[in-house]
């Protein structure tokens, strides 16, 4: 994610990437060479950045940030490698998924040892506060993944339903993130809170975005196949939102996509979808959710990461990738 202002904390993201690559390091080869993979696949370290900026937008002056900040991309690592195994997902981030290169076993055993490798680091802290904000986290995207997995190939989904979903699967970890960086300053509880909320919305105004995408970006640009959610029967707000505004016979279309999966019916689908307005309806959730973000950060003093922060909400509402 590019911002229209210097990164204030490029040389925090450089230790941030050292300590990854170190903490890598296994005797079993297969551990090394999949993590790796997946690891230095180009992803944005939007969460890492997170812990980063919360903790030095709060004047934090210690190290323990730049670990914290490594084991939420493990976390997060860990996660995708799970997810493309349930989804049986071939692309991501413009490359073979590691299951597709490697297997689904292989991917699901080194997903297990990203787990433990950062809670051993997150040990090495010694911060129990810490510990329990990522032990609830983690625990809480399990459910939201096994919630996501009950809810395939349902049409009838409400958005209350979908939103508390894409909350346990993505946007409780930027909130983790946050929290952590607030924690790891020792921030009073108002202010920990107030971060908390920051990354609760930008995770979702991210996660929404991401649906919207999936329905009218670019498979080069995304670095994953367009419409890969309706192909694994995924109703996400555009589907849902859609719903709500179709005549019957697309109503019966639409349902019919979701309940089957695949992408046979993707152009007649794509068509639906932008004529309701529900991609314009899911972007003007996801800025609002972005304008939610800003506000929660009102009552923090001003700083370079804060700004930052705020310009990282613009942009998580903006991009087209």
């Amino acid at each position: 994610m590019s911002t229209e202002q210097a990164n204030p904390i490029d040389h925090e993201m450089t230790l941030v990437d050292s300590t990854i690559s170190a903490r890598l390091q296994s005797d079993v080869a297969l551990v090394n060479q999949l993590s790796a993979y997946i690891i230095n696949s180009g992803g944005k370290r939007l969460r890492p950045q997170l812990v980063l900026l919360a903790a030095l937008a709060s004047g934090y002056k210690g190290d323990h940030h730049t670990t914290a900040a490594a084991t939420i991309e493990f976390i997060h690592t860990a996660t995708l490698l799970h997810d493309d195994v349930v989804d049986d997902s071939k692309l991501r981030r413009g490359r073979d998924t590691a299951n597709e290169v490697w297997g689904n076993e292989a991917a699901v055993l080194v997903g297990d040892f990203l787990y433990s490798r950062a809670f051993e680091m997150l040990v090495e802290i010694g911060d129990m506060r810490i510990m329990q904000i990522m032990a609830s986290t983690t625990n809480q995207i399990a459910e939201g993944e096994v919630m996501q997995l009950l809810n395939v190939n349902n049409a009838d989904i409400s958005v209350d339903e979908y939103r508390e979903v894409i909350q346990a699967k993505t946007a409780i970890l930027f909130e983790a993130a946050m929290r952590v960086g607030a924690v790891l300053a020792q921030q009073s509880t108002k202010t920990e809170d107030a971060f908390a909320a920051y990354g609760k919305h930008l995770g979702t105004a991210f996660q929404l975005v991401d649906d919207a995408l999936d329905y009218s970006g670019d498979s080069k640009a995304l670095g994953k196949n367009v419409g890969d959610d309706l192909a694994e029967g995924k109703p996400t707000l555009p589907l849902i939102a859609a719903l709500q505004k179709t005549n019957e016979a697309d109503t019966l279309t639409l349902r019919k996509a979701i309940e089957n999966g695949g992408r046979d019916q993707i152009d007649e689908v794509m068509r639906i979808v932008e004529a309701t307005g529900s991609l314009t309806a899911t972007l003007d959730m996801a800025k609002s959710e972005a304008a939610a973000a800003k506000e929660a950060l009102s009552l923090v003093e001003e700083s370079e990461y804060k700004r930052y922060l705020l310009d990282l909400a613009d942009q998580a509402s903006a991009r087209s990738a």
